[in-house]
């Protein structure tokens, strides 16, 4: 990345924080409906400035505290953190990752990836993850969090969740009984992490 393009993404984010603090002056609360909050963390991660992503990280969480993020924003979260030396933090962003979309992390692991299930949206083209990956950064300044990735997702504990998460999709997806749903439901996404 050149000078001037890292200038550049210092001036979007800088545009984007000035623009969600004067929501916040105007409506006394965030109306973010473009999405705008979702973006910083991707450039901080293009810049490879994991401190500021992380203080970023630190005031989305503060002023948006349920929000749940997409995939992409979560596996950049995973990433800073990862990056930061916050590791428990970031097996829970890899964890959510995950959810978020089954395939990413195994797509950026280059391990196989996991068939779709009936329950999921149609998953992106490889061609799309491979994109989204390049435009992260370089592969070696990703290569420390693609070694703790692959470590933490070939744990028995992770693998357990996975299997766990996917098989109550199942079920939730092909249970009609209303009280059964909300019981999938609830251990899907215990109160706590609501």
């Amino acid at each position: 990345m050149t000078p001037k393009q890292a200038d550049r993404l210092r001036r979007q984010i800088s545009a984007i924080r000035r623009t969600l603090a004067a929501e916040k002056r105007k409506f006394g609360g965030y109306d973010d409906s473009r999405g705008l909050r979702y973006l910083p963390t991707r450039y901080y991660v293009q810049l490879a400035d994991f401190a500021g992503g992380l203080t970023y990280l630190r005031w989305f969480w503060r002023n948006f505290p349920t929000d749940a993020g997409f995939a992409d924003f979560l596996f950049e979260a995973t990433i800073i953190l990862c990056k930061q030396g916050k590791l428990l933090e970031a097996a829970r962003q890899a964890t959510a990752t995950f959810q978020a979309d089954r395939q990413l992390l195994a797509r950026f692991l280059g391990a196989p990836v996991p068939p779709v299930e009936a329950w999921e949206n149609a998953p992106l083209a490889a061609e799309a993850y491979a994109r989204y990956f390049a435009a992260l950064g370089s592969p070696a300044t990703l290569q420390d969090v693609a070694e703790w990735l692959g470590e933490l997702t070939s744990t028995v504990e992770f693998r357990a969740s996975a299997q766990q998460f996917s098989d109550l999709h199942r079920q939730l997806h092909g249970e009609p009984d209303g009280a059964k749903r909300r019981h999938l439901l609830a251990q899907l996404y215990p109160p706590e992490q609501t």
